[in-house]
């Protein structure tokens, strides 16, 4: 499968996903009111889709995995501001195991690209050279691309 936006990549549905799991959890009324808490949680989960999507539009896999690692500790920040949530009793103990298993599995799979991408001999989109064209085809489009 090729992927041409970040929409495609299948880690970043996920962050999204975990995002919106986040939001709901602070809806309840006595996690909204740590507005503190509230807002960090909020605020690393949308790191992780963010940085994931930034990332890929930089279009060089060294700058891709760089953001991918700041995501990875979006991901953890996310993980350990539930226990503080669970300590306070803003979630319940099965939700917050639940939310915390998406956040390893989601953590498990950024890590996952990460080395495909390191393997991956591909530097980037931004690295791909044009398509070799003879002098004469150079002229003939540029000719082309003038006209009237």
């Amino acid at each position: 499968m090729v992927v041409k936006y970040f929409e495609d990549l299948e880690v970043w549905q996920e962050a999204r996903q975990l995002t919106r799991q986040v939001y709901r959890l602070t809806e309840n009324s006595r996690f909204s009111k740590d507005f503190g808490l509230s807002n960090q949680i909020q605020r690393a989960a949308v790191s992780i889709m963010s940085n994931v999507a930034e990332g890929f539009e930089r279009g060089g896999n060294q700058e891709f995995i760089q953001f991918l690692y700041i995501a990875k500790g979006s991901c953890g920040e996310v993980r350990s501001q539930l226990y503080v949530a669970l300590d306070q009793g803003y979630v319940a103990q099965k939700e917050s195991d639940e939310l915390i298993k998406s956040c390893r599995h989601l953590s498990v799979m950024i890590s996952n690209l990460i080395d495909y991408l390191k393997r991956s001999g591909m530097k980037g989109e931004k690295f791909k050279k044009p398509p070799y064209r003879t002098m004469k085809e150079e002229l003939d489009r540029l000719v082309k691309d003038s006209g009237p």
